[in-house]
């Protein structure tokens, strides 16, 4: 017998095939021969237990054994350092019987509570078993809220026919229709009735959403500048680190990949909006938007230097200290450094 073998056995008895594929390895003949002689050992020991040598017991055996099983036996009796069989068989029955559990038998709260952590697709499934909990407008509305944050609709008066589940399926529809073509996904928000025509309905929906693909959003602001001023606007960052800020700016706001005039016009709305949300820390430290436009600047140079592979020689903390003051000669060695220890720490503002 060689290593590269194809075995099949048949039992006439019970007209059973059994066939296993090629065998490649070179340890199969040694395992062969093991198994041959463990089978060996296991048939003697089944003849010596009374069993024939097909491997079953006569009947007469059979039915000897099941006598003495029942009158030396118990049921419940644990093998020793083995597991109770038969409590284990009684606990399935037992909950094969059961079945899943009813919701409509519990308390409504309880009920809509379970069912608010499906999503969308378990909640449509589960409509099919429990209708009138899973068809339920409070869970479609959580659904709707939790995923588009913001919508006109949601303060206006529900027109007739109106039902959160039907809005549900109409934002998802629209939300793949902007990740394929912004212009084309906010039209269909429109015309449905789901966002006004005005750039500040527009940015809350973008600052709300999550679904939307950053690509497609970052050529929606680029072309759509007066939805962008007021996206800015929505930001809040008061008592915030400028690095922390810039990160919170930047995962709303993805920035470009490129340097250019976007990347520009992004960090000098930023700069603006940052010495609005603080003032008090503006004039304490003597930073004007203009300061800060340079600092920014700074931490993504020194982001893109310490974490990328490509740069061998990264910049020491003395360096950006001093091509930082040189720069922006107002502000305090101390503060600089607190820069460059939180971009050392954290990572990159724009990642």
């Amino acid at each position: 017998m060689n290593a590269l073998c194809q075995i099949c056995y048949t039992t006439e008895k019970d007209g059973l095939l059994f066939q296993c594929k090629p065998l490649f390895h070179s340890g199969f003949l040694p395992a062969l021969q093991m198994g041959q002689g463990l089978w060996r050992v296991a048939g003697n020991q089944l003849q010596q237990e009374g069993y024939s040598e097909h491997g079953y017991l006569t009947r007469e055996q059979s039915r000897r054994m099941a006598a003495s099983n029942i009158s030396n036996a118990n049921p419940r009796k644990q093998v020793q350092g083995g597991i109770d069989i038969y409590h284990l068989l009684k606990t399935r029955k037992s909950k094969e019987r059961e079945g899943f559990i009813n919701l409509e038998m519990l308390p409504p709260e309880l009920s809509f509570t379970i069912l608010s952590y499906l999503n969308a697709t378990d909640l449509c499934l589960a409509s099919c078993v429990w209708q009138d909990l899973a068809n339920d407008e409070l869970l479609w509305q959580g659904l709707c809220k939790s995923t588009w944050g913001h919508c006109s609709i949601y303060n206006k008066n529900p027109p007739l026919g109106f039902s959160f589940r039907k809005l549900y399926m109409q934002l998802d529809e629209g939300s793949l229709t902007f990740n394929a073509n912004p212009d084309e996904g906010v039209n269909y928000f429109m015309s449905k009735g789901i966002l006004d025509d005005s750039p500040k309905e527009i940015a809350k929906f973008i600052f709300c959403t999550r679904t939307l693909n950053w690509k497609k959003l970052r050529i929606y602001l680029d072309e759509r500048r007066d939805v962008l001023d007021d996206l800015v606007t929505l930001h809040n960052f008061r008592n915030q680190f400028l690095p922390n800020a810039l990160r919170e700016f930047f995962r709303h706001i993805h920035a470009p990949e490129e340097r250019g005039e976007y990347l520009e016009t992004l960090i000098t709305k930023f700069s603006h909006r940052f010495c609005a949300c603080n003032p008090d820390l503006m004039r304490e430290l003597g930073l004007s938007p203009d300061a800060v436009y340079v600092l920014c600047y700074s931490l993504i140079l020194l982001s893109i230097d310490l974490t990328s592979p490509h740069v061998k020689n990264k910049m020491s903390k003395r360096e950006f200290i001093r091509n930082t003051r040189r720069a922006a000669q107002n502000i305090s060695e101390d503060f600089v450094g607190h820069l460059y220890d939180n971009i050392y720490l954290i990572g990159h503002v724009a990642a």
